[in-house]
């Protein structure tokens, strides 16, 4: 069989309880631009083998590319057996949460590997998404991620639990994120970009308070995340908005990719004026990337 192809924008990243049929039901008919079957927080202990039925279930007839499920972590009694039932419905990918080091996405990989050859799938299928910020200690060892399995597509922040983790509020009253968490934010952005992956940004918490996702949406797009992780429908339209480039930054971007393609060989040219280099080749290809196909 051919690679299930994640999709190739992560703008909206939409979570929805694996336990609960009318939110899977309304997040799958949705535009996000990928949606997460949550096994892990959404679901209640006593939940889990409902949750992870009723996913398997859904995987089985489901038609919607950028379909991910969030498994549970790796140390839990839960996790291989999430793996099981839904790595034969073929979903894009899986969620990995608590990620507390490179071993952890190591051992998912070979996970990964051995299931996608049990089920007749390609290796390699599967693209895997890791939150690894979720504790203090996570944070730490986001130094010692190295080259990773070709299938790892993005790393994610998460204000909420890395917060819980420290014993704090994620933001303070004027809506900001506090300092322990921007730096976490910050060393995450850095690592998935010398390691060549994507960067997803930290759920805002409020549906109703469209203000404050204005507020974080600039500056997770300003910063250089690929996308923002929803927890609500409502919220699709405006990250939409927030992480596609603008008509003029597309048009800025085509004509550094056509002047360097005029100018073949060398390493400047000037545009407007200005003079652009090799670093503004690869920022025009990364604009034209998140701008989709024309």
């Amino acid at each position: 069989m051919a690679p299930v192809r994640a999709p190739a924008r992560l703008r909206t990243p939409l979570f929805a309880p694996g336990d609960q049929p009318r939110k899977v039901e309304k997040a799958l008919a949705s535009e996000a631009d990928a949606v997460i079957l949550d096994l892990e927080d959404a679901v209640m202990p006593a939940n889990k083998s409902l949750a992870r039925q009723s996913v398997a279930a859904v995987l089985k007839g489901l038609d919607r590319p950028g379909t991910f499920v969030r498994v549970n972590p790796r140390d839990s009694e839960w996790y291989l057996a999430d793996l099981a039932a839904v790595v034969p419905g073929r979903p894009a990918g899986v969620m990995l949460p608590k990620c507390t080091g490179p071993e952890d996405l190591v051992a998912l990989d070979h996970h990964l590997e051995s299931l996608e050859t049990s089920a007749g799938l390609a290796v390699g299928s599967l693209a895997v998404l890791a939150l690894v910020t979720e504790t203090a200690a996570s944070v730490r060892r986001l130094d010692d991620y190295g080259p990773l399995p070709a299938r790892v597509l993005a790393f994610c922040f998460a204000a909420e639990d890395l917060s819980a983790d420290l014993g704090i509020s994620p933001r303070d009253e004027e809506g900001s994120l506090r300092a322990p968490l921007v730096q976490a934010r910050g060393r995450m952005l850095i690592a998935a970009g010398a390691l060549g992956v994507h960067a997803l940004d930290t759920p805002f918490p409020d549906p109703r308070d469209s203000a404050g996702l204005a507020r974080e949406l600039a500056r997770a797009a300003e910063d250089g995340f690929a996308g923002k992780i929803l927890i609500h429908p409502g919220q699709i339209a405006a990250t939409e908005a927030a992480f596609t480039p603008s008509a003029a930054r597309i048009a800025w971007a085509k004509a550094v990719v056509a002047g360097f393609a005029a100018h073949h060989g060398a390493g400047t040219f000037a545009l407007d004026g200005k003079m652009i280099d090799r670093p503004h080749l690869k920022l025009a290809e990364r604009i034209l990337a998140a701008a989709g196909p024309p």
